[in-house]
């Protein structure tokens, strides 16, 4: 018998995030993982095998279309390849499935628009998957700006890099107007921290690029102008030591979070100071954001209510990833 208070999920794809997410969707308390599939012949099976801290009865498909069909899916995680996000969430959409799109959800204004309209034509929820915002870490320091530590927000940068593996290889094997390199990878999540502190939209922005062979970026800093002298700055790499961290500057002092993409066993810490002379290091209980992340999805499918993180959002967040792309490749400035 299906249990009402659980939202059934399948998986479409056997990706390497699977490490952190199938295990969310076993352990989390409104959720249940009743498939996975894989176009590669035994890879769910073998991914389930190898993530799944308990045995699920999960069904293993060596077909996405027939995970797809399965009438005991409601909701599917979709963590294939970046130029595939789009084609897979309006497939998954039309046959009624709930979906949590892995970052980003797609290449182009447009997609992210073709999704929106399936979404309310088949009455399903969609939502971005970027897990770091579910962590408490990032809510607490929201409070800090909220009570004034700081005072007015005027820059925030946010860091993000790890050296690339062999492993890790495909990551560059497209252009960056086909999924491929750094900002679609890693800088979407600098990209959305900047957005996260400031609220208005953006005006332009400037980026410089290091690009490999197959015309993906290894590497890309920029700016972001918000107005009025209030910039975020984006840096990611794949040619540098891991490095998740942002800082916000404001008027009255700063705040910074020390490591956005939490593993296992990390603790979170943020620190603080003011120009009064008063500061903070602060270490908060270890919290999983990926569980987090399924947790609020569910709960949205299951009680109706609207994903935290909206499809306007993720539109906000591919309107600056592609004029960066854009202002790295021509070496001006582009307005948005």
């Amino acid at each position: 018998m299906n249990n009402p208070t659980r939202l059934r999920w399948g998986i479409l794809g056997a990706a390497r995030i699977n490490e952190r997410l199938l295990p969310a969707i076993v352990e989390a308390d409104n959720a249940e993982l009743v498939a996975i599939a894989s176009r590669r012949p035994g890879a769910g099976a073998e991914t389930l095998a190898k993530y799944a801290p308990k045995p699920t009865g999960a069904q293993c498909y060596d077909n996405l279309d027939a995970l797809l069909k399965d009438d005991d899916v409601q909701a599917v995680y979709l963590p294939m390849a970046n130029q595939e996000h789009a084609e897979w969430a309006l497939r998954a959409i039309e046959h009624r499935k709930h979906v949590l799109c892995e970052k980003p959800m797609a290449l182009t204004i447009a997609d992210i628009d073709a999704i929106e309209i399936a979404a309310r034509r088949y009455n399903v929820k969609v939502m971005e998957g970027f897990m770091y915002r579910f962590h408490p870490q990032h809510q607490r320091v929201l409070e800090l700006i909220n009570a004034g530590l700081i005072g007015e927000i005027r820059s925030v940068r946010a860091s993000y890099s790890f050296m690339m593996r062999p492993a890790r290889l495909y990551r560059l094997a497209d252009d960056t107007a086909h999924g491929g390199g750094a900002m679609w990878d890693i800088g979407c999540y600098a990209i959305h921290s900047l957005r996260l502190f400031f609220r208005q939209a953006p005006l332009a922005v400037s980026a410089v690029s290091k690009y490999v062979e197959s015309g993906a970026d290894s590497v890309t800093s920029g700016i972001v102008d918000f107005g009025d002298g209030r910039y975020g700055h984006f840096d990611f790499s794949f040619e540098r030591a891991r490095r998740c961290e942002y800082e916000i500057i404001g008027t009255h002092g700063g705040i910074k979070c020390h490591v956005v993409w939490q593993l296992p066993g990390d603790v979170p810490v943020i620190s603080w100071w003011t120009e009064d002379g008063r500061q903070a290091e602060e270490r908060l209980p270890y919290s999983n954001h990926f569980r987090l992340e399924i947790e609020h999805f569910s709960d949205c499918v299951l009680n109706n209510r609207d994903p935290a993180l909206s499809l306007d959002d993720a539109r906000a967040n591919c309107r600056i990833i592609v004029a960066a792309l854009q202002a790295a490749a021509e070496g001006r400035t582009v307005k948005i």
